[in-house]
């Protein structure tokens, strides 16, 4: 298993960014100032894309795994890898996401813990419904997972 960066053309794999976040239009807003990695196993099963979003905190803008290869560690080992590459130039990893059955436990299983919350960012933001796990998704919740002490 190999995670790498993508420095360019990484429309290339929309068809997996969409899975993360299903709007294009808001893909657009962070695609190309954010950093984005592959997780390769015999193939792409997943990729993510973070944001420096100053004070310290960088924020998993999209980060899906291809529904066959979904249940595997895959999510959780692209977790990893941020927290130990970031670990010492962040003081935290943060992720916002919709109050999902399928992405709050998740987030919770990765040590992340709710730190806030924007009321009706879906229902503001984006151009449809967004429903997951049979939830019509509202509000953002915003997870939180301290990287300790950055260095100077």
């Amino acid at each position: 298993m190999e995670i790498r960066e993508i420095r360019e053309h990484k429309k290339r794999f929309l068809a997996l960014l969409l899975l993360g976040d299903e709007q294009e239009s808001m893909i657009d807003r962070y695609l190309e100032r954010g950093t984005m990695y592959v997780l390769d196993d015999g193939g792409i099963r997943g990729e993510c894309v973070v944001t420096d979003e100053g004070n310290g905190v960088l924020e998993i803008k999209n980060i899906a795994v291809k529904p066959e290869s979904q249940g595997k560690g895959y999510g959780r080992a692209m977790i990893e890898f941020l927290v130990q590459k970031y670990r010492g130039r962040y003081a935290a990893l943060q992720a916002g996401t919709g109050d999902s059955p399928l992405t709050v436990p998740f987030y919770e299983t990765c040590g992340f813990v709710r730190a806030g919350r924007i009321r009706n960012y879906f229902t503001d933001q984006y151009d449809h419904p967004i429903w997951e796990g049979g939830v019509r998704l509202t509000d953002l919740i915003y997870f939180r997972r301290e990287l300790g002490e950055r260095e100077i």
